[in-house]
């Protein structure tokens, strides 16, 4: 049961890991942070709205509206292409309709979010081990037995996961953290910076991947255990045939004693 239970963990973490690789600009409904721009001015009555909403490989921009004297005019919406590493270039500059916030991203900093694709690696790794963990053919001699070498790779997997997950959500957490105070320093309140979901499925992985990780190392100490106590058990517990022929000899001894000597 906690084999299970530790194959579906790392499944669900998995998949969890799997979709935040394929954050925006791939899947455009996953990402790590959206900034968002709401500009108005009573002088000729002018507005402008837009967001752009950044993931692991790039960022996609929303349909941005500016409206002056009652005069609406918008753009469609865009993403880039999709690439390691990038910064606050002039196509988002230009749909937040914001200037001077080139060095806003940092590109090594988002270099690091490659990390998500390395923790999806691991996880399906220690995922698929968990599977093989059990030797084949249940029904044999010694059932429930474990397989020293995919535990192992399960173990190593898992922990390797579990701590690179840990560690891509502080860069999340950082990332998103120094984006937002260079926008907030520079960009007047203009533009405003949220949190996407990207990372609470990148810390909801870490969880799991560390539950898995102790429902293993709990499945080995119960295996063990039963593994100690069952020789015990046989020794004590007589077979069925021994029982039977003990019982015969004992009723033999009690036979009628007058045919005993016809015995010798």
């Amino acid at each position: 049961m906690l084999a299970k239970l530790s194959s579906l963990f790392l499944f669900v973490s998995f998949l969890l890991l799997f979709l935040v690789s394929l954050s925006i600009p791939i899947i455009k409904s996953i990402y790590l942070f959206q900034l968002s721009a709401a500009e108005s001015s009573s002088l000729l009555h002018s507005s402008a709205t837009g967001s752009v909403r950044f993931g692991v490989w790039g960022y996609c921009t929303s349909d941005t509206s500016i409206q002056v004297l009652g005069h609406d005019r918008s753009s469609a919406g865009s993403c880039s292409k999709p690439r390691l590493g990038y910064t606050f270039d002039s196509q988002v500059a230009n749909d937040l309709h914001v200037d001077g916030l080139s060095d806003a991203i940092s590109a090594t900093l988002s270099a690091a979010l490659v990390l998500h694709v390395v923790d999806c690696i691991l996880t399906f790794i220690a995922f698929i081990s968990s599977l093989l963990v059990r030797r084949w053919g249940d029904n044999s001699s010694n059932p429930g037995t474990l397989s020293r070498p995919w535990f192992l790779a399960t173990i190593l997997a898992a922990i390797s996961a579990a701590v690179l997950t840990t560690i891509s959500f502080i860069v999340d957490l950082v990332f998103v953290s120094v984006v937002s105070n260079k926008i907030s320093d520079e960009a007047n309140g203009i533009l405003h910076v949220s949190r996407g979901n990207a990372v609470a499925m990148t810390i909801a992985s870490a969880v799991l991947l560390w539950v898995a990780l102790v429902l293993s190392s709990m499945d080995v100490f119960v295996g063990r255990r039963r593994a100690y106590k069952n020789p015990q058990m046989t020794e004590k517990t007589p077979s069925l045939p021994a029982a039977r022929g003990r019982k015969t000899a004992a009723g033999t001894g009690h036979s009628d004693p007058q045919r005993a000597p016809a015995a010798l």
